[in-house]
């Protein structure tokens, strides 16, 4: 079995995902599946047609949820004789990640009033923002790989200064210095914004941390998200 994303994140762009099943004559004997399957899927700014859809639904943990129950789905479907084993995995990892999403609701209403912006490098946190309604603001698209317009730097810049946001994050797939740029730019204007960045103090939306180290597995990573972004805009 392969489990891929979906929601255009590995048949998009170059279409790496489609070229390997193709390259592995997989397309009549369908032994790939999209586990984001059944997501509430949320569009680009302006956009809803077929390739604007935005891929990062896993940054949900009720889409974590829907994730592992197709998986399990799966699993179950080629291999039938442990059935038992794969719901009852199923129904103390769904338990977990219940018990994580209202422990990071309790954390992330503490923070105070006004102060509930995320400033991210690339527009990842979407699916976060929409399940624990913290305003997600990124210079950058979805993609880790498109430039960033001067105006829209501009306009984030604009956004930190007025709203006096403590601190910005970088992630682990972007570069640290965008966010330097923008804690320059913000100076300009006569305000200072912390950067948290650096080894074990960056986000993670598009991987996981290297193995043993903090975020290295999906609820892992989600407690490390929670603690950099709570510790630093309290």
């Amino acid at each position: 079995l392969i489990f891929y994303n979906g929601i255009n994140l590995e048949t998009g762009g170059n279409a790496w995902f489609t070229k390997l099943v193709e390259n592995a004559q997989k397309k009549e004997n369908k032994d790939y599946y999209a586990v984001s399957d059944g997501v509430d899927v949320i569009y680009l700014e302006g956009q809803s047609e077929k390739g604007k859809e935005d891929p990062h639904a896993w940054l949900n943990l009720e889409n974590g949820i829907i994730y592992a129950q197709n998986i399990a789905k799966r699993l179950i479907e080629k291999d039938p004789n442990n059935k038992a084993t794969y719901e009852k995995n199923l129904k103390a990892y769904v338990e977990k990640l219940t018990a994580l999403d209202e422990e990071n609701k309790k954390a992330l209403d503490n923070l105070p009033e006004g102060g509930k912006y995320l400033i991210t490098p690339h527009d990842a946190f979407n699916y976060f923002s929409r399940r624990y309604g913290i305003e997600v603001v990124a210079p950058q698209g979805v993609s880790t790989d498109s430039e960033v317009a001067n105006k829209d730097i501009d306009k984030t810049v604009d956004f930190i200064v007025k709203h006096k946001v403590k601190a910005i994050f970088a992630e682990s797939t972007t570069d640290p210095a965008r966010m330097e740029k923008l804690k320059e730019a913000c100076r300009a204007k006569g305000f200072d914004v912390k950067v948290v960045s650096g080894e074990g103090n960056e986000l993670f939306s598009d991987s996981l941390a290297p193995e043993g180290q903090s975020g290295d597995t999906y609820i892992d990573m989600y407690k490390h998200n929670i603690k950099l972004i709570t510790e630093n805009l309290k």
